[in-house]
């Protein structure tokens, strides 16, 4: 589970968040893209590579998406309060 404590700086604000490369629980984005090469549209990457969430998804279809992607995670770096 994301640690919510530890949220990158880029993501806009929602509830669905990434977390911070910094996280040292182990749960922080490791520039894998699996998630913004997924769902370019929801997430975006910073100049290191990390994940963030640059919008919110809406509606049905963007929600799948983006839990698609926290499935995918092998870091669990993506949340949604």
């Amino acid at each position: 589970m994301a640690n919510t404590e530890m949220k990158h700086k880029d993501n806009v604000d929602g509830s669905w968040y990434c977390t911070d490369p910094d996280d040292d629980s182990g749960e922080g984005c490791i520039a894998c893209n699996v998630c913004y090469t997924g769902a370019p549209d929801i997430f975006g990457e910073d100049d290191d590579g990390n994940a963030f969430v640059k919008k919110q998804p809406e509606g049905d279809d963007e929600v799948e998406m983006a839990k698609e992607q926290m499935d995918a995670c092998p870091v669990s770096s993506i949340g949604c309060e």
